[in-house]
């Protein structure tokens, strides 16, 4: 499979700005994989020569005919595009999921509670309740 880089966005682990070209059935069920678990855009341009550009958000990899489920950024309907159709996967959108980790959610939602348990307790003060 062909995988480029298309910019330089910082950060190597990110696919943000990758395009991948597969050769075979097994890379292109591996990039859209990748595709279906990416938190943002993709642009799939399809053997048709249509590039179409949306969120991809279910993928179908068993069975007879293959194929994504695709919500296109021009049109709210959702698009089924079976798998044999694409001829690339492009990662364009932002990874809005790129550096956010569980425990970096953990800990701001910690700090957010120790904020509100403290706001509590000084309203609490100030009515003469401690």
């Amino acid at each position: 499979m062909t995988d480029t880089k298309t910019h330089d966005i910082g950060d190597p682990d990110s696919l943000e700005g990758r395009v991948f070209r597969p050769t075979s059935s097994a890379e292109l069920a591996e990039a859209v994989e990748q595709a279906f678990d990416y938190r943002g855009d993709v642009t799939l341009e399809l053997t048709s020569g249509e590039r179409v550009v949306g969120y991809l958000f279910n993928c179908q990899a068993k069975g007879e005919h293959p194929f994504i489920e695709f919500f296109p950024e021009d049109n709210p309907a959702p698009r089924v595009i079976a798998y044999s159709a694409i001829a690339s996967i492009a990662f364009t959108g932002e990874d809005t999921a790129n550096g956010k980790s569980w425990e970096s959610w953990v800990s701001k939602k910690e700090s957010e509670r120790c904020a509100e348990a403290q706001r509590v307790e000084e309203d609490a003060r100030a009515r003469g309740l401690l």
